[in-house]
């Protein structure tokens, strides 16, 4: 095909995928719906049965046609459990659909797709939901797909209706392949980034329920659902290690070195430069405090969050608000 066809097909996919990541949204939306308005049933000695006048239990755990609590809890469960499934299955189907759009993209500009702002935003989304897709196997992160399906789908809304830029050359500062190994680091790393600041977000909502439920209150069945706060914390500590890594060696490695090829210097205090630093700081005091501190739970979620919003200031608010040498990749 030529690049011209290459080009229609990814502005097909893309907006398709979109909106399946929205569907997908959708549907794990009213699996957390369900659980709100879900029986709580604490344990099976507690269930409710409903006896009969003669002492024995009705047939069912019913009388007079009212299901029990427990049996009506069971079928919202199961209710929440088919929208979860749904709600991954979608999620799978727009990641397919997504990555064709990005690598017709790539075809169509017969380079690597992420020259600009608008390739960067359907690249660095699609990491976010492979990062998800891949924890998904390993740790089960399913609980997550609501965070990670409203992210995606607004990235990609947001580049396609505000950013897009037809295919083209790159400009001359970006021909190296230092910008391969740069970016896509950036973009993985990222992803695991936001990955990680959902995790976070979720496991203090987790915890303050926990508190309640440990001075007598209840929690819902959507949160019950979760894994323990505990558990949580050490899966955002999972995700967020794997990234810092990627994340030094891609930008604070092969950053400065595509930077001297491109521009003849290593390091230039440009506004992208210095917000990637404090993006890399934020994250390094997290693992540091983790590690000699022993911070856990509600502190360190918090340096979590912190550190994802600088991220997302660093890819969306310096390309676009701040001028500097890589303000090319906003437009």
């Amino acid at each position: 095909m030529s690049p011209e066809t290459y080009a229609q097909v990814s502005n097909l996919l893309i907006p398709t995928a979109t909106v399946i990541y929205a569907i997908a949204m959708v549907s794990h939306a009213m699996e957390w719906a369900l659980g709100r308005t879900a029986v709580a049933v604490k344990s099976e000695v507690q269930d409710q049965v409903l006896v009969a006048s003669d002492g024995t239990p009705a047939a069912g755990g019913t009388t007079d046609g009212v299901e029990s609590p427990a049996v009506e809890n069971a079928g919202r469960t199961a209710r929440m459990d088919a929208a979860s499934r749904i709600g991954l299955l979608l999620t799978w189907l727009g990641f397919v659909l997504h990555l064709g759009g990005v690598v017709t993209r790539g075809l169509a500009a017969e380079r690597v797709p992420w020259g600009n702002m608008y390739e960067f935003s359907i690249t660095a989304s699609l990491a976010v939901a492979i990062v998800y897709l891949v924890f998904v196997q390993r740790y089960k992160l399913q609980w997550l797909g609501l965070g990670v399906t409203l992210v995606v789908a607004a990235v990609l809304g947001l580049a396609s209706l505000a950013l897009y830029t037809p295919a083209g050359p790159l400009v001359p500062a970006l021909h190296s392949y230092w910008l391969v190994i740069h970016v896509a680091a950036a973009a993985i790393s990222g992803g695991a980034f936001t990955v990680g600041g959902l995790v976070s977000v979720l496991y203090l909502v987790k915890a303050r329920a926990e508190r309640k439920v440990l001075a007598g209150g209840a929690m819902s069945a959507s949160l019950r659902r979760l894994p323990s706060a505990e558990a949580m914390d050490g899966t955002a500590y999972k995700v967020l290690a794997f990234a810092f890594p990627l994340w030094t060696f891609g930008v604070l490695v092969a950053g400065p070195i595509w930077a001297e090829y491109a521009w003849g210097r290593y390091w230039g205090w440009d506004p992208k430069e210095v917000w990637s630093l404090v993006t890399w700081v934020v994250y390094a005091a997290y693992l540091h405090a983790r590690a000699t501190a022993g911070w856990r739970g509600r502190r360190a979620a918090i340096i979590a969050i912190v550190g994802w919003f600088v991220f997302i200031f660093n890819f969306v608010g310096v390309n676009l608000l701040v001028s500097g040498l890589h303000s090319y990749a906003g437009v």
